[in-house]
């Protein structure tokens, strides 16, 4: 991890709205919806073990954290309702999907639309 990245001050978990809202000590804060987090785990059930090697995640839209375990002073594990629960979000690779999130969200939909998935509308 860089000394430049931001720590987060405060993660709360809305279950309800399926948002995890993530403060940064740098001013930065985030509401990222578990379907967002789903789909770019860190996991390498999800990224793969290597580049060309990533696992497109399809019906995920309902999706919800059921746990949030701190892992030492770099990440967490986040339980997923799904039964995924492998790859640790460290603050910085939570920073990069709070900064990237327009992007990476409009290239998740274009790759379902490629694939010929199409998303069911949240509950």
């Amino acid at each position: 991890m860089s000394e430049n990245t931001p720590n987060p001050v405060a993660i709360n978990l809305h279950q309800k709205s399926r948002i995890l809202e993530v403060e940064f000590d740098d001013g930065e804060k985030f509401e990222l919806s578990c379907e967002y987090l789903r789909v770019n785990s860190p996991s390498a059930d999800v990224k793969g073990h290597g580049p060309g090697q990533e696992v497109l995640q399809v019906g995920k839209e309902n999706v919800n954290i059921t746990k949030i375990e701190p892992m030492g002073n770099y990440a967490v594990r986040l339980v997923f309702d799904d039964g995924h629960e492998t790859g640790l979000y460290t603050w910085h690779y939570l920073y990069e999907l709070g900064i990237d999130h327009d992007n990476n969200w409009v290239a998740y939909l274009d790759a379902l639309k490629k694939a010929g998935h199409v998303r069911k509308a949240n509950d």
